[in-house]
């Protein structure tokens, strides 16, 4: 039976006018075959009884064969030898070829490292919530997102600031407090140096040193603590809800003010992010906050009052109200000002 790649060529052949014996050369097969093809019609055979199927290229003999063995067992022993370092070595035992034969090898044959699965860990109700700041850009300038989570209920609060420091840092996690009811015990940060320079003397320590924001933590009745050692553990609670702000809420939307923006993010939360089925937990936020909001510590008496950041500076005022007076001048011509001088005629 005339395959498909056969019958192709010869169609083309006999189209090109080749004789039947120029033929037979051409695809190594004895001339009566030609005939037989054409007389049977397996030229009018548009498909073939089995499927074609093409196999894996063989690979010829490689300068390297002698020395894989060699590398296989180099990387064995020490799995992170870099491919400069084999290709050294095997020059070494007489190797002829070039670099970048050995380094697709090696690409191809080093041992994976295994895989240390991260079991994030998980809180009780209450006990903490972590808080990272992270940035966007608007046509009017770039603004900074405060997202607070609850570690148990994995409830979010957020809200968008022109600045990124201490005082935006102390009024956000009041109103996040507020917001949820009440204050977890263990509030978790991702390392801030940079919101901590912007406003105090910093001496390099952990972010629970700076006394300012021990006086704070204390005002409130939580214990502060920075995300360390292990981030993937300690911070992802937090790292998450920042990409899936940014994917769920953020891209492609218009906002048109600061307030728009902070208006669309509250509906955001009220009606997407707290009450979806989370994919770790398999429940709404909202749901399990329920759960988690009777073991918040209450809320302080009354706001935190700094010693030693600045209030907030009072918007200027860009016009003059009604109750400022107007000066009008009254123009003349220079005749009236001659005359009343005494040079008038």
């Amino acid at each position: 039976m005339i395959g498909r790649e056969k019958r192709v060529l010869l169609r083309h052949y006999l189209e090109q006018g080749l004789s039947k014996t120029a033929i037979a050369r051409e695809l190594g097969i004895h001339r009566r075959t030609v005939y037989h093809w054409i007389e049977t019609g397996q030229l009018d055979r548009t498909v073939d009884d089995a499927p074609v199927q093409y196999g894996p290229r063989k690979q010829g003999p490689s300068k390297l064969d002698p020395y894989k063995a060699m590398i296989r067992a180099r990387l064995a022993e020490f799995p992170k030898l870099t491919a400069k370092r084999l290709f050294e070595e095997v020059q070494a035992a007489g190797y002829p070829g070039g670099y970048n034969l050995v380094k697709r090898y090696v690409r191809r044959v080093r041992p994976s490292p295994p895989l240390d699965p991260v079991v994030r860990f998980e809180t009780p109700p209450g006990h903490q919530a972590q808080v990272d700041f992270a940035h966007f850009r608007l046509p009017w300038g770039r603004r900074y997102a405060l997202l607070v989570v609850l570690g148990y209920s994995r409830l979010l609060w957020l809200r968008f600031y022109p600045k990124q420091n201490m005082s935006t840092l102390f009024g956000g996690l009041e109103a996040a407090f507020d917001a949820f009811g009440g204050v977890p015990r263990e509030v978790l940060f991702d390392q801030m140096k940079a919101v901590i320079v912007k406003d105090l003397r910093y001496d390099g320590g952990p972010l629970v040193e700076n006394a300012e924001f021990l006086r704070f933590s204390h005002h409130w009745g939580f214990r502060a603590r920075a995300c360390r050692p292990y981030r993937a553990k300690t911070k992802g609670k937090v790292e998450r809800p920042i990409r899936y702000l940014r994917e769920s809420f953020f891209y492609g939307r218009t906002f048109t003010s600061d307030s728009d923006l902070n208006h669309q993010a509250t509906h955001w939360l009220q009606t997407v992010a707290n009450v979806r089925e989370h994919g770790t937990l398999k429940q709404r936020p909202l749901d399990r906050f329920q759960q988690e909001r009777t073991e918040l510590l209450p809320l302080a008496s009354r706001p935190y009052r700094s010693l030693i950041l600045s209030p907030p500076k009072p918007k200027a005022r860009r016009s003059l109200g009604p109750s400022v007076p107007r000066i009008t001048v009254e123009r003349r011509p220079l005749q009236v000002y001659a005359q009343l001088a005494g040079g008038g005629r």
